[in-house]
């Protein structure tokens, strides 16, 4: 989501901690260490490994093939072929009295290694299963024979009751696409934005790039690829999240919403209470893979590897340099409320804390009165300070705090316990909206704990939202969690009838334990100066967020398009009727088809989308034109983003690219232009993963409204959207209030307008296929009917959606 405006602002200073590394270090040792961390990662996950190892088969196919084998024994066959003779032969002599144990002995050897090869060959059979791609490529509604054939195999190896990292060591690698299909690629995507000139030199370039360099950079990145599990992962992680220097307030964090039209609970101590002990369940689940992998169509999985760090994770700052602190386990959640921070421990001998007992302890620390120290109110505003900033007054603060900052920074999550109300109101429906989505984006800058992997925040009337951290993971991951939360909290644990969780509370609970600081006077000035640029940055962000329910997902299904398609070609018009002219326009899709994927641009703004966005700004041309070109601006967009899924997209290669060329001090004009773009239009969608979750016919207002990010350039917009069921989607638009360009509300209503006028193409479409086939239509002529409704709001069409 946030990722694009990281993505531009990454400078490769390739320092560390540790002081000032030379920009030459050689590329083999970089390589090297990167295939290094891939195996440590291995390590670290042992007993996920040894679970996940033996699948598709289970610990107890073992037994069974033993068995087996000792039956065949004992009717005097020999399955082996000779084979357990020789490794009796080669087993110590421990008498006669022991002949029988050297037999079992040799079985259990033959057993185990004939195990061991079924389980590699199946392992190699659905990794190669796995690397085709043939399914996504192919039109929306065709399976070709060779497609069938797949899946039936798919099926047949993968096993049964896959756990959340069965899959993980089946996955293939991702690939490194063709340096030249990369370049001619990029090419044809800027081409809509550039002038002729412009685009005459930067073909010059690319030229240049590959004539001179290109050739010995994708080397390296095919060495890596062949070493680390990912060849551009890591690099992601490193160079663009945890080497940032900006605040990760707005450019980076994300936020997810609550229900949009209800709220289960008034009281905030239960909603909380609740909210908590979901989280905490989904941690169990987790902790014993329980999850479910996610599987498209059922059947192709996806990487699970970015799961592992959702909980007990904080992004440590660093002079040059962040890194990420994961704990194994952690008993309690660090909550702010009024300035003051507490610990609340989660769990008990016997177990989790029941939500009743979790909503005492919250309305214990509602109910405190004592005031907050002196600038212990405003000391998370540090967290939102430019990272080296905040890693130089860490180390003061954790040399005179340290029993604090490990309470916060080793909790299970962060809590805040805002002392105002948020949500949609029917007073001021639209201001309220935009006020929810900024307070859960920014805050009053001193109340979320940013570094935390996320913050869960509970207003006043029980609404709640999300703070995520970024680094740590991608967006479908947090959502899967929050989609969970939400279900668990309102549909399974309930409320009882006076609002309260349900059960009792627990009276021989200690109080929850407040947390002192003893703040060194050096660090009052900073936490002055993180505030002030916190409250400017806060400031300055202007969201929007708004329900478009004359129609949704159906419709758009109805007339076999891509849902997502049919949006971003909604928001290329919307966006040249804001701003006169098309722009580089960034939307992020998934990557984890392959082991540690994470994320891949797909590049929007195409040239049919530009002829089609074209057509319709022209009152000459006619509907059915328009339609026409429509729909190729739809299946150009789709094979992007299928090419984008299957490793073959353009700014991951070429981002790893740049990372060589900076180890290598190879300058590269060609890609020193790449790097320099501005995404002046993100995008995101924000899946829903779990819809059996909710029942979204019986209870269509109990389904999360998504959530939103800060624009990635300074005069540019940050746009997400999700389908809430089937009629209806909420768009979340942000950009900054400095920039006399841009204007959230005024995007927004160029998004409501674009949808109607694409949707009255189809309607205009159906009409006249009516009257083709002699359907009575009000006698209106049979010739194509101008545009003459585009660019207006019809809302007399609106009412048939």
């Amino acid at each position: 989501m946030a990722e694009a405006h990281q993505a531009v602002g990454f400078r490769p200073s390739l320092t560390s901690d540790a002081g000032e590394v030379e920009l030459s270090a050689p590329m083999l040792q970089e390589i090297y260490l990167s295939g290094l961390r891939s195996w440590k990662r291995h390590l670290s996950r042992f007993w996920n490994d040894f679970l996940t190892g033996v699948f598709p088969a289970s610990p107890l196919s073992w037994l069974f093939l033993f068995s087996a084998i000792q039956l065949a024994w004992f009717l005097q066959l020999d399955p082996s072929l000779g084979l357990m003779e020789k490794i009796k032969e080669l087993l110590p002599d421990w008498g006669g009295q022991h002949h029988r144990l050297r037999g079992v002995l040799a079985a259990a050897l033959f057993a185990s290694c004939l195990w061991g090869a079924l389980i590699f060959t199946l392992h190699v059979a659905l990794r190669l299963l796995l690397s085709y791609h043939g399914w996504l490529l192919q039109p929306h509604g065709a399976t070709s024979s060779r497609t069938k054939t797949w899946l039936a195999l798919v099926r047949i190896f993968s096993g049964r009751h896959p756990m959340l990292f069965s899959y993980q060591r089946s996955l293939p690698r991702q690939p490194v696409p063709s340096v030249q299909d990369t370049v001619r690629k990029y090419l044809e995507s800027v081409r809509p934005v550039l002038s002729d000139e412009d685009f005459d030199w930067t073909a010059a370039l690319a030229r240049e790039f590959l004539r001179l360099q290109a050739s010995l950079l994708q080397w390296y990145l095919q060495l890596k690829s062949w070493w680390a599990s990912n060849y551009v992962s890591d690099w992601w992680e490193e160079f663009v999240y945890l080497r940032s220097r900006n605040s990760l307030m707005v450019n980076s964090n994300y936020y997810m919403m609550d229900f949009l039209y209800v709220t289960p609970t008034p009281v905030q101590a239960a909603r909380a209470g609740n909210a908590v002990h979901a989280l905490l369940l989904y941690r169990h689940r987790l902790n014993r893979q329980e999850i479910l992998p996610t599987l498209l169509m059922g059947m192709r999985p996806l990487c699970s590897a970015q799961y592992e760090k959702i909980f007990n994770t904080t992004r440590i700052p660093g002079v040059h340099k962040d890194h990420i602190r994961h704990l194994r386990d952690s008993r309690h959640v660090a909550v702010f409320h009024r300035g003051r921070f507490f610990r609340v421990g989660t769990h008990t001998q016997s177990g989790l804390l029941s939500p009743r007992a979790l909503e005492q302890q919250f309305q214990r620390i509602l109910d405190d009165p004592s005031p907050a120290c002196p600038h212990e109110e405003h000391l998370a505003a540090l967290t939102a300070a430019p990272r080296d900033v905040w890693a130089q007054v860490r180390r003061s603060l954790k040399t005179q705090a340290q029993e604090a900052l490990e309470a916060v920074e080793g909790a299970a999550f962060f809590v805040s316990l805002d002392s105002e109300p948020a949500g949609l109101t029917r007073e001021d429906p639209a201001a309220s909206l935009d006020a929810y989505a900024h307070a859960l984006l920014a805050g009053r800058g001193h109340d979320r704990w940013f570094d935390k992997s996320f913050s869960l925040i509970v207003f006043s009337n029980g609404k709640l939202g999300l703070s995520v951290e970024h680094s740590w993971a991608d967006c479908p991951i947090s959502g899967h969690m929050w989609e969970f939360t939400l279900a668990t909290e309102c549909f399974q644990l309930g409320y009882a009838a006076d609002g309260h969780c349900k059960g009792h509370p627990d009276l021989s609970l200690p109080q929850p334990q407040r947390l002192h600081w003893d703040l060194p006077d050096k660090i009052h000035l900073s936490i002055s100066l993180a505030l002030r640029g916190a409250k400017t940055l806060s400031g300055n962000i202007d969201c929007h967020v708004f329900p478009f329910s004359h129609f949704g997902k159906s419709f758009i299904k109805r007339w076999h398009l891509s849902s997502d398609s049919f949006i971003q070609m909604a928001l290329q018009l919307a966006y040249f009727r804001d701003r006169g002219q098309f722009c580089l326009t960034y939307e992020s899709t998934m990557t984890r088809l392959f082991l540690e994927g994470r994320t891949e641009t797909v590049r929007s703004c195409t040239r049919e989308a530009c002829n089609f966005v074209r057509a319709m700004e022209d009152k000459e041309k006619t509907d059915p034109q328009c339609l026409a070109l429509f729909r190729l601006a739809v299946d150009k967009h789709q094979a992007l983003l299928k090419a984008a899924m299957s490793g073959q997209g353009v700014d991951r290669h070429l981002f790893a690219l740049y990372i060589v060329s900076q180890f290598l001090h190879l300058q590269s004009p060609f890609l020193d232009q790449v790097h320099s773009e501005q995404w002046q239009l993100a995008t995101s969608q924000i899946p829903v993963q779990q819809i059996h979750l909710f029942d979204v016919h019986s209870y269509p207002d109990y389904v999360s409204s998504g959530g939103g990010f800060g624009p990635a350039d300074d005069h540019g917009y940050g746009v997400s959207y999700i389908f809430m069921g089937d009629d209806v989607i909420t768009f979340h638009i942000s950009s900054k209030k400095s920039s006399t360009r841009t204007d959230s509300h005024r995007l927004g209503q160029h998004i409501e307008d674009a949808l109607l006028d694409v949707a009255a193409l189809f309607q205009e479409g159906q009409r006249l296929k009516r009257r083709g086939l002699g359907e009575d239509d009000s006698g209106h002529s049979r010739d194509s009917l101008p545009c003459h409704t585009r660019g207006s709001r019809a809302p007399t069409t609106a009412t048939n959606f």
